[in-house]
C-alpha cells in the first residue's frame, strides 16, 4: 500500500524499478548528446535572461531529474526555454534597476512563484490550459519572440552593446551604430552562425551548438582574440551553488505574480505541444495535469539551485529522440554530464566568445520562427492568420509580457467569436435516399412549409440572441409560408438559463404566427434542462421526436390531412 502511494506521488520511481538494462546504452548516448547541445544553449539563454553564464548551467541540472521523477513523457527534456527567458528578462529587469544581486533575488522568486502556480494548477486539474492558446496564436507569439531575440543579439554579434527597447527601437539602434562594428568579433560570430545553419541543414544529428562553441573558444585561445577586442565570457565559477533565500519586497509581488502567470501559460502550453508531439510519434499519451505539476517541481528545483524558469525544450527533446533515447533516464544522464562539466570543466568556458553565444541564440531563435504555418493559416483561415500576426507584432512592439496578455485576450476573443455565432444549417430531404437530410449545398431539398434547422453548439447567454435572429431570418426568407419549424438538437449539447428563455421566446413567437415548433433528437443535458424548465409542456410531448424523419413524417401526414403542399413528398419520406 505504501509503495502504491509513493508511486502515485513520484511516478518516475516505477521507471527505476522496471528499467531494462538493454536501454542503458541508448539512453547513455542520447543523454550525452543532449548535454552536448544543452551546455552552450544553456549558457546562451542565461545571457538572454540577463544572468551570468554559469546560471544557465545551474538551470540544466536539477530540472531534468525532477521531470524524470514526476513527468509523464519518456522523451521530453526540461531545460531553459527562449520564450520563458524573454519573459524573465522583461519582468525582472525593470524591478532590479541594474542591481545584479537584486536581479538574482527577483529571478529566484519569480522561478519559485512559477513553480508554485504550476503545482497548484496541476492539482486543481488546470492542465486543460494546454489547449487554451490556439496554435495560430502560439505560433504568432513564438514568431515575435524569435524576431525579438534575433534583433536583440545583432549588437553582440557585431561587437557592440545595444540597450533592449523593443524590436523596432533595437533594430534602429543597431543600424545607427553600424559604424562601431568590430571586425574581429563580426568575423568570428558570422562564421559560427553560418556553420550553425549548415549543421542544421546538412548534419542535424551533430551537436552544432557545442561544435560552434568549441571552435569559437579554440579560436580565441590560439589567436589571442580577447586581446584584440573580442569579448569573452570570462571566469566561470566551478561547483554547485548554495541555496539562496531571495529578498523580495511586498511591492515586487504583484509584478512577479503577473510575470509568473505569463510564464506558466506560455511555458506549459509550449511544453505540452512538444511533449504530445513526441508522445504521438512513440505511441503513448501524456497526462497534462501530471505534467503541469512536474513542471512546477522542475521550476522549484531550478530555484533551489539558483537557476531560472524552465520548460520543455523542443531542440533538446528532438536530440534525445533522434539519438535513440528510450526513457526519462536520458534526461538524468544529461544532468549528470552537465554536473561534471560544472565541477571539472569550467576553465575552458572562460574563453568562449560572447559573439558565439549570440550566434547560438540567433540560430536557435530562427528555429522558433515558423513561416510555413503562417502561410498555412493564411490559406485556411484569414481570421486566425490575423490573430497570428497580431500576437507577433504585439510581442515585437509593446513587449514580451504584454504580448502574452494579447495572446490570451485573442484566445478569449476567438472562443467568444466562435461560440457566439456557431455553425448552423437548414436541412432538406435528399430524394431517393430515405431518412437522409442535408443542406441545400449537399443536395437536400427543402420541404415546402417546413423548416428543419440545426444549431451546432450549446445555447448560452452569448449566442441566444443570434439563435433567435437566425430563426426569424429563416422564416422571413422562406419561399413558402412556414407551418412547422423542426429544431434538430443533435449538435446542441446543452443550454443555460438565457438559452431556456430564448427557446421559450422562439416557441411563443412561432405559435403567435401559427407555426408549430418541434424538437428532434433532444438528448442529455439539453433534454433534461428543457424538461426541467417547463418548456417541454408548452411545446407538447407530441412535438418531440427521436429522429428528424419522425418529425418530418408528422408534418407531412398533418399537411396531407389538411390538403397541404406536403403531399408531393410523402411517398419519398415514408
Amino acid at each position: 500500500m505504501a509503495a502504491m502511494t509513493i508511486d502515485k506521488l513520484v511516478p518516475g520511481l516505477a521507471l527505476l524499478r522496471d528499467y531494462k538494462r538493454d536501454w542503458l546504452s541508448a539512453d547513455l548516448v542520447a543523454g550525452l548528446s543532449v548535454a552536448a547541445v544543452a551546455l552552450p544553449i544553456g549558457i546562451a539563454y542565461a545571457q538572454l535572461a540577463g544572468f551570468p553564464p554559469v546560471v544557465g548551467i545551474y538551470s540544466c541540472i536539477l530540472p531534468p531529474i525532477a521531470y524524470a521523477l514526476f513527468g509523464s513523457s519518456r522523451q521530453l527534456i526540461v531545460n531553459p526555454d527562449a520564450a520563458a527567458c524573454a519573459i524573465v528578462a522583461s519582468t525582472v529587469a525593470p524591478l532590479a534597476a541594474g542591481d545584479p544581486a537584486r536581479y538574482l533575488d527577483l529571478a529566484i522568486a519569480l522561478t519559485a512563484i512559477s513553480g508554485v502556480l504550476c503545482i497548484a494548477g496541476g492539482f486543481a486539474g488546470l492542465g486543460v490550459i494546454a489547449n487554451f492558446l490556439s496554435r495560430p496564436i502560439l505560433t504568432g507569439y513564438l514568431n515575435g519572440i524569435a524576431l525579438s531575440i534575433i534583433v536583440g543579439q545583432l549588437g553582440k554579434l557585431l561587437g557592440f552593446d545595444v540597450a533592449s527597447g523593443g524590436f523596432f527601437r533595437t533594430l534602429a539602434a543597431v543600424v545607427s551604430r553600424l559604424d562601431q562594428t568590430h571586425i574581429g568579433t563580426t568575423a568570428v560570430g558570422t562564421s559560427l552562425l553560418i556553420l550553425l545553419f549548415a549543421f542544421r541543414s546538412f548534419f542535424p544529428r551533430l551537436p552544432g551548438p557545442l561544435i560552434a562553441a568549441v571552435i569559437g573558444t579554440v579560436m580565441v585561445y590560439i589567436l589571442g582574440l580577447s586581446n584584440q577586442g573580442v569579448a569573452i565570457v570570462g571566469s566561470v565559477p566551478a561547483g554547485f551553488p548554495l541555496p539562496r533565500i531571495p529578498s523580495v519586497g511586498y511591492g515586487d509581488l504583484t509584478p512577479l505574480v503577473l510575470g509568473a502567470s505569463g510564464i506558466v501559460l506560455v511555458s506549459f502550453c509550449s511544453m505540452m505541444t512538444t511533449a504530445r508531439g513526441f508522445a504521438a510519434k512513440n505511441g503513448y499519451t501524456i497526462d497534462a495535469n501530471r505534467d503541469m505539476t512536474a513542471l512546477g517541481i522542475c521550476d522549484l528545483a531550478s530555484a533551489l539551485n539558483r537557476g531560472f524558469v524552465v520548460s520543455g525544450a523542443d531542440s533538446r527533446t528532438a536530440v534525445a529522440d533522434s539519438s535513440g533515447g528510450k526513457s526519462q533516464m536520458t534526461g538524468i544522464i544529461a544532468s549528470i554530464a552537465m554536473a561534471c562539466v560544472l565541477l571539472f570543466l569550467t576553465s575552458p568556458l572562460a574563453y568562449l566568445p560572447i559573439t558565439a553565444l549570440a550566434a547560438i541564440l540567433i540560430s536557435s531563435a530562427s528555429g522558433l520562427f515558423d513561416i510555413a504555418s503562417v502561410h498555412r493559416y493564411y490559406k485556411l483561415s484569414k481570421p486566425e492568420f490575423l490573430q497570428c500576426l497580431i500576437a507577433t507584432f504585439g510581442v515585437m512592439t509593446i513587449g514580451v509580457l504584454p504580448g502574452v496578455l494579447i495572446a490570451v485576450a485573442l484566445a478569449i476573443m476567438n472562443l467568444l467569436r466562435k461560440g457566439s455565432r456557431p455553425h448552423d444549417v437548414e436541412l432538406g430531404l435528399i430524394e431517393g435516399k430515405n431518412h437522409i437530410y442535408a443542406s441545400a449545398e449537399e443536395g437536400g431539398k427543402i420541404v415546402p412549409g417546413l423548416i428543419i434547422y440545426r444549431f451546432d453548439g450549446p445555447i448560452l447567454f452569448f449566442n441566444a440572441d443570434y439563435l433567435k435572429a437566425r430563426v426569424s431570418s429563416l422564416i422571413n426568407e422562406a419561399s413558402t409560408k412556414t407551418r412547422y419549424f423542426l429544431f434538430n438538437a443533435e449538435a446542441c449539447p446543452g443550454l443555460d438559463v438565457t438559452g431556456v428563455d430564448a427557446l421559450e421566446s422562439i416557441q411563443k413567437d412561432l405559435a403567435e404566427n401559427g407555426i408549430t415548433f418541434g424538437i428532434a433528437r433532444a438528448k442529455g443535458v439539453f433534454r433534461a434542462t428543457v424538461e426541467l424548465s417547463g418548456i417541454a409542456e408548452e411545446i407538447g410531448s407530441e412535438n418531440f421526436f427521436p429522429t428528424i424523419h419522425a418529425g418530418v413524417h408528422r408534418f407531412l401526414i398533418s399537411s396531407e390531412a389538411k390538403g397541404g403542399s406536403g403531399q408531393s413528398v410523402v411517398s419519398v419520406a415514408n
